[in-house]
């Protein structure tokens, strides 16, 4: 019985002891657990520091979190992600994403440290350096984008050792040389964009042949590139996008592209590929959305079946030399939207079966030899945009179902055999901007155009139109572009279009007769009035009679009372507020309780100082939106320069200070600084850094000021940064609103710096809107869709700086004075463009020659910026980048 006692108590202990053991081994292994995740915590941060040390942050964007006081916590910090896996039930960094934020310097090595990353986006930065080596120690990466950056030198044959990665972006830099075999290597990938480099050479079939997983495969705007297209490519089933445009290839479109079932997209335009398109082509590729050949050298009929009833969204086969014709029922593509045959040597019939899509929003097929008639059926085409089929054989009338079309900006169709009259809705589209059926054989009256307020460019020339020229043109806003040359159209040109801002006025070979108003041809050739042998007027062969001065001075005599009588009343008006503002600002003074200043800077200045300043003289800046600016010395010695504006009480006591706050808080090289405002029931005053040189405007004015060119340049880059700074980089975004010369103060180093933005969040955004819109006819300045569209956009802060980059280019004032008669320099400039001795003219002659190829090629930025049609304008960014690339 004892022993059987004691071999249970020394189980008993045995098991006691095991289990304390385990329980012992349990926390062990718990406490370093938990010290282990500590203890990546701890590395994690201190890998993102020393990352942070080899970057240069000029805008501080991750200083606000990137720090060792930091009280965020790590996965919070800017641009970080955190998430746990199986194997790491803790948060760790998975993500690093610092997309856009102008980042430079070098990319530390440290970063491969981090062990569960899986992206690094690098993208929109300005990296000036090759491809690190060390990157191929990340070997968790999934995804690498250093798109859109500065990095040079070739592609590292160590990138194959990132075997996990699926996406890899290199797009928009200058890697050059061969692209390696090893790229090969990643099986995984399914988006490769090596886009817009500089890459060279031909492309190995053995790179190609592995990506099975791949969807993406972007090898565009590469113009070095000397290379067939890799028949491989067609053996990649899941491929969706291919993207070879704008590069070097040569040679045919592989067969093997047949096999592509899943292709959805396939760009290979503005290339030298030559031979046919694969046979079998349309009939296999049933998920194809978008298909562009254009700018090649390809030949042949195009293929059957391209629209067998699947999901073709864009077909563009425009400028090769395609010789057949196109004779597929296009009935059953019932989703196409975008069709462009242009340039090409296709003929027959044109596919009726297109004008009718419900989807349709784009048609183009210029200079082919298509023939046919438009149906009016085309009024089913509820969403089309644009119709482009210039330069081809087709014929008929134009039909009544076109002018129902409500989305259609745009309709070309010069240089066929249309004939007939012109349908009186032919303008009916309220979205019209551009109208070209010139050289055709319609007849009969210009319709009157009433409806289309956006209608920018008209062309009727060389048809057989008759009639009088529709007064209604002239209540057009934003027409720019006029031809109706060579018609037969009679009577007098109404002279309420002297009231349009047009670059482009041409009724040559006419029979017009009567004065030409002297305004109206301003700087224009004589070679548009030339073949109306009845007109008379300035410049022109036959001066006006007695008689019909007399009755012209008559009528002006007439119209000047009717305005005088009018310009008195309203000047009685005005006086009259004159003096009861007065009286109110003299009330105001006299109770120095009603102002309030708020400063975001220590001024040594009180309300009083600052009302006392202010009924002090001044020096008085130039009139501008609400008002002038003054500038004022305080007791202290410092300048401030201050913009009073009208408070239009829409906004409360608190909104007006939050707003303003927001414009103070920015802080750019580029921009003027806000330091405060004071305001009472009646007015705001905003309160500016005083700036040395005064306006960009002053110095234009002050003819005796030669700037050279390279300072011309960098005021015009700098003005560029700052305002690509408010669209983007700041938070929140802002739009300036009121880009001018005016705007635009220069230091003692004549750096630039924008001021006066913004101000819509001051004022309100109704008064804002009410003072542009009173500014609208006078002002060059302000983007012609204002006159139909107030919603604000970077197109239109695009627009104005263009105008102030033609005041940099030509050394001219935003309004000229020629031929007696006021034009502002966008008019002036695009009608001294359109005549024999171009663009020379315009550039201002007190600059050196050797500048003239930088000149020309501002010049042509500024065209862009100030193009009639927004979609048209680059972006701010992109002027960046092309004034930095005419810098050097």
């Amino acid at each position: 019985m004892s022993m059987a006692i004691s071999n249970t108590t020394t189980t008993f202990n045995a098991l006691f002891f095991f289990f304390s053991v385990v329980n012992i081994l349990i926390i062990i292994i718990s406490s370093s657990s938990s010290s282990s995740a500590t203890a990546v915590v701890v590395d994690e941060q201190q890998v993102l520091l020393t990352f942070k040390a080899s970057i240069e942050d000029p805008t501080s964007s991750l200083s606000s979190t990137w720090s060792n006081t930091s009280h965020t916590h790590l996965c919070n910090w800017t641009g970080i992600t955190c998430s746990t896996s199986p194997t790491t039930p803790f948060l760790s960094i998975t993500s690093l994403n610092l997309q856009g934020l102008n980042l430079s310097g070098t990319i530390s090595p440290s970063i491969c440290q981090l062990p569960t990353l899986t992206h690094l986006i690098l993208s929109q930065n300005h990296f000036n350096h090759p491809i690190p080596l060390h990157l191929s120690q990340c070997t968790s990466l999934e995804r690498l984008n250093l798109s859109d950056n500065l990095i040079w030198g070739t592609i590292p044959d160590q990138i194959s050792l990132l075997k996990s990665l699926r996406v890899l972006d290199l797009s928009g830099n200058n890697i050059e040389g061969r692209i390696p075999d090893g790229l090969g290597g990643l099986k995984n990938l399914q988006v490769l964009d090596l886009g817009r480099n500089l890459f060279s050479g031909t492309l190995s079939s053995s790179v190609f042949g592995n990506f099975s997983e791949l969807l993406l495969l972007d090898l565009s705007e590469n113009p070095l590139l000397v290379s067939e297209i890799p028949s491989e490519i067609g053996k990649l089933g899941k491929l969706q996008q291919i993207f070879l445009q704008r590069s070097g290839f040569v040679g045919s479109i592989p067969d093997s592209f047949v096999g592509l079932v899943g292709l959805e997209v396939l760009d290979i335009s503005s290339n030298n590929l030559t031979g046919e398109i694969p046979r079998g082509f349309g009939l296999a590729l049933h998920n194809l959305a978008s298909l562009d050949v254009s700018q090649n050298k390809l030949i042949g009929p195009f293929p059957t079946g391209i629209c067998n009833g699947k999901q073709v969204i864009n077909l563009n086969f425009h400028s090769n030399f395609f010789n057949g014709s196109l004779t597929e029922s296009f009935e059953e593509c019932l989703k196409l939207e975008s069709f462009q045959v242009q340039n090409n040597g296709f003929h027959g019939d044109f596919p009726n079966g297109l004008w009718t899509l419900p989807k349709i929003k784009l048609i183009r097929a210029g200079s082919n030899r298509f023939s046919g008639e438009i149906p009016d059926s085309i009024r089913a085409a509820k969403q089309i945009e644009q119709i482009q089929i210039d330069n081809n054989s087709f014929t008929g009338r134009v039909p009544v179902g076109l002018g129902l079309l409500r989305s259609l900006y745009r309709f070309s169709a010069s240089l066929n055999s249309f004939y007939g009259e012109l349908p009186e809705n032919i303008c009916d589209s309220p979205a019209m901007s551009i109208l070209d059926l010139s050289h055709n054989s319609f007849s009969g009256r210009i319709p009157e155009f009433k409806q289309c307020r956006r209608l920018v460019s008209v062309s009727l020339a060389d048809n057989s139109l008759s009639g009088n020229i529709p007064n209604s043109l002239a209540e057009l806003p934003v027409l720019t572009y006029l031809d109706l040359s060579r018609n037969n159209l009679t009577g007098l040109i109404p002279p309420e279009l002297q009231n349009l801002k047009l670059a482009l006025f041409n009724v040559s070979f006419n029979r017009l007769s009567g004065e030409v108003p002297t305004s109206l041809i301003s700087g224009l050739p004589a070679s548009f009035l030339q073949g109306n042998p009845d007109l008379c007027g300035q410049g022109l062969p036959r001066t006006c009679s007695v008689v019909e001065n007399k009755q012209r001075s008559i009528q002006l005599s007439k119209t000047a009372c009717a305005l005088i009588s009018v310009a008195f009343a309203i000047g009685l008006v005005l006086v009259s507020f004159g003096f009861f503002s007065v009286y109110k600002w003299s009330k105001k003074k006299s109770g120095p309780g009603g102002w309030n200043l708020v400063l975001f800077y220590p001024l040594r200045i009180t309300e009083s100082d600052f009302i006392m300043g202010m009924n002090e003289k001044s020096d008085v800046g130039h009139e501008g939106i609400f008002g002038g600016v003054n500038v004022t010395r305080l007791r202290s010695g410092e300048f401030i320069a201050v913009k009073k504006l009208m408070n239009s009480g829409s906004l409360s006591i608190k909104s007006l200070k939050a707003d303003i706050k927001i414009l103070a808080k920015i802080r750019h090289k580029n921009i003027a600084k806000v330091l405060g405002f004071c305001y009472s029931e009646d007015s705001i005053f905003l309160i500016y850094e005083f700036v040395q040189n005064g306006s960009l405007q002053d110095v234009v004015r002050r003819l005796e000021v030669q700037l050279p060119w390279n300072m011309r340049l960098q005021i015009a880059l700098g003005a560029a940064q700052g305002l690509a700074y408010l669209h983007k980089d700041y938070v929140p975004r802002l739009l300036h609103r009121n880009v001018k010369s005016a705007n635009i103060l220069l230091d003692s180093d004549f750096a630039p710096k924008l001021t006066h933005f913004a101000l819509d969040r001051v004022v309100g955004e109704h008064a804002f809107e009410s003072t542009i819109a009173s500014e609208f006819n006078s002002s060059c300045y302000i983007a012609p869709e204002f006159g139909y569209n107030k919603k604000a956009t970077e197109q239109m802060d695009v627009y104005s700086f263009g105008v102030v980059l033609l005041e940099l280019v030509t050394g001219r004032q935003d309004q000229l004075l020629e031929s007696q008669d006021s034009v502002d320099i966008l008019t002036w400039v695009r009608r001294k463009i359109n005549t024999t001795n171009g663009p020379l003219q315009v550039l201002d002659p007190k600059i050196s020659g050797s500048s003239q190829e930088a000149m020309l090629g501002a010049l042509d930025i500024a065209l862009q910026c100030t193009s009639v049609l927004p979609e048209k304008r680059p972006t701010i960014f992109e002027v960046v980048r092309s004034l930095q690339i005419l810098e050097g």
